[in-house]
């Protein structure tokens, strides 16, 4: 069984490069507790909670001695193979978070940490840096004093971070009690007046949601009206778009009328609606339609496309399967073209419109215009036009109308972009699909950044962008 390296002291005296070693040592335990303390921010911190322990710290020290003791200077290729790919990176199932992974790792695999005279901050106050120490209690002394009370821009973040991470404790506190409560008691209340029983509060939420409830949409009108056309890719999304909606619909209403019977003792209530029902007296959404819906973490609550024709620009955060829809702009493009469309990507272009201003504005020739989406960890600045930080307190910003151009892959000019994903929603795990990204990601947008800030900026800000908000 492998011990604790650390607890050696004659292993810690034994490297050749002794000081580079040392140093090293602490800045990989430094990268370990930052990688550990992210999980606690929800999404922005890792879209996947990973269980990383101690033994990936442990097998790392070992090869990082190894490597030092056999080599001169210091190969921080290999050790960034080894460490983020290999031993944490073993751990990582998704693609955005390997790619934050190994952007954190290379603040601390780095040789600016080995510098004695310049030491490397990694916060702005410069309050946290790798000391050049002797001993292994002066590094534990050094770490005693550091602050009690941790501030997020250690771990990469903005100060809005803290905000996120208690409001997903308090959403998670007050979630358990909700399924706590006792939902079977009826009764009057304090002052006298009539309570309504959870099964007249059901059956209110069920016949409004029923009355609310559009009719099914008329598949064989729309292929009538928007035929199966080459050079007309939209037709077909529309056509697919309306037969996922009917049977989402044809879901909710078939529940909603049998929990309405079962309350009234005319059917059996199964375990399945029994479900419906517990999530209707808590304002969920019932695990029974999330099966057959698009993802939402809306509370329970809230097609002129059908009857004015395509618009000019799309709600991205309507549709039920948002890839349909971008393949569609891709084949129109293709087939406009004579390009085969796996040489095609997507460029984007965030206009100096906003949402509210898209009435009379005509389609693009080429592309689509989307809207409805936002952009978390990060703001758009209107007057540059790039990424910035966000402005305190404002946790989410409502992005511009983005043009999206489908070009060759040959003909993207090289500029300073960042690769942004964009989630269906802001909790962005999903199940992992063969691609290997979440069935929640819907495609990555290339974002203009600002000279002032490297890409990794954001990448460790944990910027991305939503197709819709959690409330």
């Amino acid at each position: 069984m492998l011990s604790d390296p650390i607890s050696d002291p004659e292993w810690y005296e034994s490297c050749k490069q002794n000081q580079t070693f040392k140093q090293l040592i602490y800045s990989l335990c430094f990268f370990h507790a930052v990688i550990q303390e992210r999980r606690y921010f929800g999404p922005i911190g890792w879209n996947i909670p990973y269980e990383f322990n101690e033994t990936d710290l442990r097998i790392s020290l070992m090869q990082l001695k190894m490597f030092l003791d056999q080599y001169e200077g210091v190969n921080y290729d290999a050790l960034r193979y080894l460490t983020g790919e290999c031993n944490y990176g073993g751990r990582v199932t998704d693609d955005w978070d390997r790619r934050t992974l190994k952007t954190i790792l290379n603040r601390y695999y780095c040789p600016e940490v080995l510098d004695l005279e310049n030491p490397f901050y990694f916060d702005e106050k410069k309050i946290y840096y790798i000391p050049a120490l002797k001993e292994v209690d002066n590094y534990l002394s050094y770490t005693k004093d550091l602050p009690l009370e941790t501030e997020p821009a250690i771990f990469g973040f903005h100060a809005n971070a803290d905000i996120m991470k208690d409001q997903k404790e308090t959403d998670m506190l007050l979630s358990h009690t909700l399924l706590t409560q006792d939902t079977s008691g009826s009764g009057d209340d304090s002052g006298g007046g009539a309570q309504l029983t959870p099964e007249e509060v059901v059956i209110n939420v069920a016949s409004d949601v029923l009355t609310r409830l559009p009719k099914d949409f008329d598949r064989e009108a729309a292929l009538a009206r928007y035929p199966t056309s080459y050079h007309q890719s939209m037709n077909t999304v529309l056509v697919q778009e309306m037969t996922r909606f009917n049977v989402l619909l044809n879901t909710i209403r078939s529940s909603l009328i049998t929990v309405r019977k079962a309350i009234k003792g005319l059917v059996v209530m199964s375990a399945a609606f029994e479900a419906v029902y517990k999530s209707i007296l808590i304002g969920k959404i019932p695990g029974m339609w999330a099966s057959k819906s698009y993802p939402s973490l809306k509370p329970l609550g809230a097609y002129k496309w059908y009857e004015e024709g395509p618009p000019s620009t799309f709600w991205l955060s309507g549709f039920f399967f948002t890839q349909a829809f971008l393949t569609g702009a891709q084949q129109n493009f293709a087939r406009k073209y004579v390009i085969p469309i796996d040489l095609l990507i997507f460029d984007y272009n965030v206009l100096h419109m906003e949402e509210d201003q898209t009435g009379g504005v005509p389609p693009p020739d080429d592309g689509v215009f989307v809207y409805g989406i936002f952009l978390e960890g990060a703001r758009w600045d209107r007057a540059e036009n790039c990424l910035a930080e966000s402005f305190p307190r404002e946790l989410f910003d409502r992005m511009p109308v983005i043009w999206m151009v489908p070009c060759k892959r040959s003909d993207l000019k090289q500029r300073h972009i960042y690769t942004c994903p964009l989630y269906k929603t802001a909790e962005r795990r999903g199940v992992l699909s063969t691609t290997g990204h979440s069935t929640n990601f819907v495609v990555a947008m290339l974002l203009e950044c600002s000279p002032r800030h490297q890409i990794s900026h954001w990448i460790i800000r944990g910027t991305a962008l939503l197709c819709q908000l959690s409330f």
